[in-house]
């Protein structure tokens, strides 16, 4: 009964429009979810409406088109009950009061407009830019992967950019006294994609705003379906490429990891393999390197060899060598030392971190420019993100949402000290047929890190993380929360003074 009260709400409008700007305004994903949906009054809990301008309206043409069905049900009721109107006529009455009705005349103009005005208008955005970016004369960069795209991105950014010049070395002197050789390295312009901005029209608008004269542009891929990278790199021109690694993700689309990998490699089609950089550490990523491909890893970057890591809930610091060119075939050569410190968290930005120092020298930076546009790297937002509540460090990494993820978390969870540790998580989404598989080895991936309780989601994915801690024999306290929200906003009730808490992933309210 409260399922079928929910559609008559006042509340239900608003309802169908936040399932319409949570599915960013796609009709499939929109309908599946509709179609999913028992009682409208439980949906939009875990955020609310953002109400713009088009939002607005769309409420209005809701509100004004419910008050209009309810009237023309109330006046076809009125006429078979006190006139006798034809008994086909109730039937109609109910039909144009149902709300269910309404929910998809709602996306009609939404389709028309979609087929009519705003694909086509998408289409010459997208062809103008891909001239655009065949133009550009600089060093074009693009960023694929299953994740760690948007950090590696705002690595380069950040070290490439740096402008920071000082001395840099002293020569030998004589008796009068010595030299100092000054740094004249400059930074490079760098231009690149916005946030996690990274599809075919994101690609279009960012092109537009290019002045030509940039020295690296930096491209992020985005992978939702077979074909994505191939039809990026081909419209967006690149002379470089960094594959981040890969994972399970996107397996409602993809189907397979081997499918996703073998888009996302597709990338070497448009660039020189030689120019082309693949972090080693995703294990998975082994099988689609070609032997002219160079890698990273957090034991090795370009030819610098990594050591000295060293991990806090503040940063993470590291040391990369590797042996100067000698002019002199028969004297030992010297090496190259460079002290590395990031705000970034964990053992797994150590690669990506060597890497921008790395290429960022290649490019002409200087051992100082690279160690300050290193040293300004700071964690982002819901991405390792730490913060004090009460004494305790939580680490938000509620954007995190794969399997890598889920690893390099726990790993840093096992490797901090702290009186009393939470893992907490609702679990992946977009798994596919490989949901179960993966939620067991979240689970597993937990139990290893040892946490004193773990925090789960009463949700399609939780019985299969239990069925992996349960496998790993984890001993700690499991508790199963109803109430995401609830809990969320109530973290500081539930940890104390030197507690030390990781969130991963997010489930939205579009996922059971």
């Amino acid at each position: 009964m409260r399922e079928v009260v929910s559609l008559y709400s006042w509340r239900y409008a608003r309802t169908l429009v936040y399932m319409l700007q949570s599915t960013e305004y796609q009709v499939w994903p929109y309908l599946k979810w509709y179609w999913r949906v028992w009682d409208f009054n439980t949906v939009m809990y875990r955020r609310t409406l953002v109400v713009s301008r088009p939002v607005r309206l769309l409420l209005s043409v809701l509100y004004a088109g419910m008050v209009l069905q309810l009237m023309v049900g109330v006046v076809l009721m009125a006429g078979w009950w006190l006139y006798g109107w034809p008994v086909w006529h109730f039937g109609l009455a109910l039909a144009a009061s149902y709300p269910i009705v309404w929910a998809h005349l709602v996306i009609l103009p939404l389709v028309l407009g979609s087929i009519f005005i705003i694909k086509p208008k998408h289409r010459r955005a997208i062809r103008q830019s891909e001239q655009l970016f065949a133009a550009h004369p600089g060093i074009k960069l693009a960023v694929a992967g299953s994740y760690g795209k948007t950090t590696m991105k705002e690595l380069l950014v950040t070290v490439l950019s740096e402008a920071e010049t000082e001395d840099v070395s002293e020569a030998e002197s004589d008796d009068k006294g010595g030299t100092r050789s000054e740094d004249t390295s400059e930074a490079k312009k760098v231009a690149a994609t916005q946030a996690n901005k990274n599809v075919a029209l994101s690609h279009a608008r960012f092109a537009r705003t290019l002045a030509g004269d940039e020295d690296v542009v930096i491209i992020e891929y985005g992978e939702g379906r077979p074909g994505d990278v191939t039809r990026f790199a081909r419209r967006t021109h690149p002379t470089h490429a960094v594959i981040t690694g890969l994972a399970p993700v996107h397996l409602d689309r993809y189907k397979t990891l081997d499918a996703a990998a073998r888009d996302i490699f597709s990338v070497n089609q448009f660039v020189d393999p030689a120019h082309i950089f693949v972090n080693a550490d995703s294990a998975d990523t082994a099988k689609y390197r070609t032997k002219h491909m160079r890698t990273y890893s957090s034991q090795s970057a370009l030819g610098w060899k990594i050591s000295r890591v060293k991990l806090s809930t503040t940063g993470t610091s590291f040391t990369m060598s590797k042996p100067e060119a000698s002019k002199d075939k028969g004297k030992s050569r010297a090496k190259q030392r460079l002290k590395l410190t990031s705000g970034l968290l964990g053992r797994h930005q150590v690669g990506p971190l060597a890497f921008a120092a790395a290429f960022a020298m290649e490019l002409g930076l200087s051992e100082q420019q690279v160690a300050a546009g290193v040293a300004k790297t700071q964690p982002f937002e819901h991405r390792m993100q730490p913060y004090r509540i009460n004494g305790a460090w939580v680490i938000d990494d509620t954007y995190n949402g794969n399997l890598e993820g889920v690893s390099a978390g726990t790993a840093l969870l096992r490797d901090l000290p702290a009186k009393r540790k939470w893992y907490i998580t609702p679990g992946l989404v977009d798994q596919g047929r490989d949901t179960a598989r993966i939620h067991r080895h979240v689970g597993e991936f937990i139990a290893a890190a040892k946490p004193d309780t773990v925090v789960l989601m009463n949700n399609s994915a939780a019985e299969f993380i239990i069925a992996g801690l349960h496998a790993a024999e984890y001993k700690g306290e499991l508790r199963i929360e109803a109430d995401p929200l609830h809990f969320y906003t109530n973290l500081h009730r539930f940890i104390a003074a030197g507690d030390l808490v990781l969130m991963q992933n997010d489930w939205t309210d579009n996922y059971t």
